[in-house]
């Protein structure tokens, strides 16, 4: 990586289950080389209890975190947004990496099927991740 530090913002639309395990595997796995952030377009007032007891599993907590609200500023600052089905509620700016994955909305799900997204996850995390290296 470069001299300074890259930025990832993770976008979904509730904050609560996705891009919040997308981040806690970018901050586990790239430690502080790389700023992590999250929102969404439409945040909710907690986590998803599943998504949180399927990544303390990997030994990751993100039991701390708290949903936030997507915001222009946030996009700007990002150097690649990852957006999870957030549709076009999330701004477009010129000379940003944008990536889209289409993961299943954990939301409501029982831990034997929020596992394979929290897998999936952090297959494309590791490959973000070496992109950027």
């Amino acid at each position: 990586m470069t001299d300074t530090k890259p930025a990832v913002l993770f976008v979904c639309v509730h904050n609560a289950g996705r891009s919040q395990m997308a981040a806690g595997w970018l901050r586990h796995l790239a430690g502080d080389r790389v700023d992590v952030f999250s929102a969404g377009s439409e945040p909710a007032d907690r986590l998803n209890p599943i998504a949180v007891r399927a990544m303390a599993e990997q030994g990751i907590d993100i039991a701390g975190a708290e949903p936030a609200v997507l915001t222009t500023d946030a996009v700007r600052q990002a150097d690649v947004v990852v957006t999870m089905g957030c549709g076009d509620a999330c701004p477009v700016f010129p000379g940003k990496r944008y990536e889209d994955w289409a993961l299943t909305d954990p939301a409501g799900l029982p831990l034997e099927q929020v596992r394979p997204v929290r897998d999936e996850i952090r297959g494309r995390v590791e490959a973000l991740l070496a992109s950027l290296d």
